[in-house]
């Protein structure tokens, strides 16, 4: 067959069936005069052979996906990594993340190494994983995921758009107001719930940090620890889910919501895409060089 044969509707139709670019639909139809079935399997095997020269590149953009079950007692956060902004917006990808969560959710799996194991399609989250890989041309990582559950009370959800995923766990007579609580973490992002849940090493960081500053002022030992403390109680009101100032009524705080609806916050997880990754900047000069030098 030669290339003016292959229809410009049958190129549209294999990129259709494997997101690849079209020259790249283009050639394969032309190799496989025009066998549809077998330009998918080549263009797959293709995109199999640069998977693991993929799996190299850091991935720091994607999506969190969250899901909450009919009953409102259990939940799931799972974020899934690609590189770009672009591919995080695909459907492809977006139909992955929310895959792999009903997944976490339906088999509660332990550890991400079991979770890659679990049955998808006909396949396993790893296959889809590495099938969606060849497809979109962008190292794919499966990050992290949080399960939460509650036998007396409820778990509410809440997505800001696709990057911060929220779960709360209450119980108690006011459980609708677990939404907004959950509102409030994605906002506020609190370090955690009460005061006494606070790391003992992120308080002695924060302590030596407002000494010194405390004692670059001149005052007395008395006054010196005086401020200390009051900085102390500042910082821990600001970082913790009950002292912080309430979102939608900041007169008051989450404590004081939380205690007027008479519900008690168990857990909370808080999911934001790429926190805590290094963003890779290629220095595509440096690179280049290094080429040529080794030329």
């Amino acid at each position: 067959v030669e290339s003016m044969a292959i229809s410009a509707g049958l190129v549209k139709e294999l990129r259709e069936q494997t997101a690849a670019g079209m020259m790249a639909c283009k050639k394969a139809l032309i190799e496989t005069d025009g066998d549809l079935e077998r330009a998918v399997e080549l263009l797959r095997e293709i995109g199999a052979a640069s998977v693991e020269r993929r799996a190299e590149r850091i991935a720091t953009e994607g999506v969190v996906g969250q899901l909450v079950d009919k009953d409102g007692r259990r939940g799931v956060v799972v974020e899934v990594n690609c590189e770009t902004d672009f591919v995080a917006k695909g459907e492809s990808f977006r139909e992955f993340v929310l895959n792999v969560a009903n997944c976490v959710l339906d088999n509660e799996p332990a550890t991400l190494e079991s979770l890659a194991q679990l049955s998808l399609g006909t396949g396993t989250i790893e296959s889809a994983r590495q099938d969606l890989i060849a497809q979109i041309g962008e190292n794919v990582s499966i990050r992290r995921f949080e399960r939460l559950s509650a036998d007396d009370g409820l778990v509410a959800g809440y997505l800001h758009g696709t990057r911060i995923g929220v779960l709360v766990s209450v119980e108690g007579e006011g459980t609708e107001i677990a939404r907004d609580v959950a509102m409030h973490v994605a906002a506020s992002k609190p370090l955690c719930i009460s005061q006494e849940q606070m790391p003992a090493e992120t308080l002695a960081r924060e302590k030596s940090i407002f000494l010194a500053q405390a004692r670059d002022s001149g005052k007395t030992d008395e006054i010196v620890q005086r401020m200390v403390d009051g900085r102390l109680d500042k910082f821990l009101k600001e970082n913790t889910l009950l002292g912080q100032a309430y979102v939608k009524d900041p007169d008051i705080s989450v404590g004081q919501l939380v205690d007027t609806a008479k519900v008690t916050v168990n857990e909370i997880v808080r999911f934001e895409v790429g926190e805590g990754l290094e963003k890779r900047k290629d220095d595509f000069v440096a690179e280049v060089m290094a080429q040529a030098s080794q030329g």
